[in-house]
């Protein structure tokens, strides 16, 4: 019933990934009460090849696919929504691209398998200093950082017509303060990131989303929206693996009021098959905006603006839809789901948490509309 499609052999084999989500899955306690994801796991998306699926194949990358990687975050958040969100953020070749080459050289130079998170918002100012940027300040939501080697920050240079920038930064230069106190994805230890008076030379800071300085065919991927899916993809995850909960409820469970068992009452069934097909028909449309966009790229070309529009709009509808998926799954399952430590009250919680980021606002379906009518969207949209 799962209806995920991911080659098992492109991620360490079969036995190798269905391990780790095994234990996944045991640990989801653990990662919760920490709020980060354990280290152990992070080396063991490092060995399957997260972190190096996109680097460029000069450096020992994988050159994987947009799909392909979104496949596979779609599978580990099944496994656990924060584990996955973490697990995204092995897109990081899509922003670090826009470095300088020297500078790319020394980040892959020893390993593809670098694991990079960061803070943008809100973005502070920095004064130009002989060598680069003095880079002080506090940002938040810096999912992963606990495991990351790389930190990065969003700047505005002190200067007329700066434009913002991501000041990248080794992780000792920055302290990591525990301020994520949430009710979802709790376990993505997006804490706040403080650095204090650090000198970043200016060839370790890039416009994000500027023109990669690397050649091959993922750069060429709309790299904003990219980062927004593979957030957007970890709600699919955790819809899938909320519906595939509740059926498993059904078998032997006998109510307390006498009432039928859970899959033989007619609304359930009615409500499930309903929460079935939203699930399925809002995946089919986010990955063909995906696979469109490829087909693009692959042919020589580049996505079109309406191609680019349609996989942020496949993106943000893909999150709303999930969210109802999880509700509903919550809801079926009466009060059994509402203990904090069952199944669907962490999908319930994950679901609702992804719809809160600002990729996946109410803007994107105005954007959307108005390109519809042939306008102009807003800026930074596209």
């Amino acid at each position: 019933m799962s209806g995920m499609t991911i080659d098992k052999a492109l991620w360490g084999g079969e036995a190798v990934f269905d391990e780790l989500l095994r234990d996944i899955r045991a640990r989801r306690e653990e990662f919760e009460a920490q709020r980060f994801i354990s280290e152990d796991i992070i080396e063991r998306f490092k060995e399957i090849g997260i972190y190096r699926a996109f680097a460029p194949a000069k450096f020992g990358g994988d050159s994987k696919t947009p799909a392909e990687f979104l496949q596979v975050i779609e599978a580990l958040s099944a496994a656990d929504g924060s584990a996955g969100w973490v697990a995204s953020f092995g897109m990081n070749p899509a922003y670090l691209a826009a470095l300088p080459l020297e500078t790319l050289e020394q980040v892959w130079g020893e390993s593809p398998d670098i694991v990079f998170a960061g803070g943008i918002f809100p973005p502070q100012r920095a004064v130009r200093v002989e060598g680069g940027f003095k880079v002080s300040g506090r940002w938040q939501f810096a999912s992963g950082c606990m495991g990351a080697s790389l930190l990065g920050v969003g700047i505005l240079p002190d200067e007329e017509g700066g434009l913002p920038r991501m000041a990248v930064l080794p992780r000792e230069k920055v302290s990591i303060e525990k301020t994520w106190d949430v009710h979802g994805m709790v376990a993505t230890g997006s804490f706040d990131l403080v650095v204090d008076d650090v000198v970043v030379p200016e060839e370790w800071t890039f416009i994000r989303g500027d023109t990669p300085t690397l050649d091959a065919p993922f750069f060429s991927y709309p790299s904003l929206s990219f980062a927004a899916q593979v957030l957007s993809v970890t709600s699919l995850g955790v819809a899938r693996e909320a519906l595939d909960v509740l059926v498993g409820m059904s078998a032997g469970r006998k109510s307390v009021t006498g009432a039928p068992q859970l899959g033989d009452r007619t609304y359930v069934q009615i409500e499930v098959a309903k929460a079935e097909a939203r699930l399925r028909s809002s995946r089919a449309f986010f990955y063909e905006a995906t696979n469109d966009a490829w087909a693009a790229i692959e042919a020589g070309g580049k996505p079109s603006p309406d191609q680019v529009s349609m996989i942020r709009l496949a993106t943000t509808h893909l999150t709303r839809e999930c969210a109802a998926v999880a509700q509903t799954a919550y809801h079926l399952s009466g009060m059994t789901g509402a203990y904090l430590n069952h199944p669907l009250s962490r999908c319930f919680r994950d679901s609702q948490m992804a719809t809160q980021h600002a990729f996946m606002g109410e803007i994107t379906f105005q954007n959307a509309g108005a390109m519809i009518f042939g306008k102009d969207p807003l800026p930074g949209y596209l």
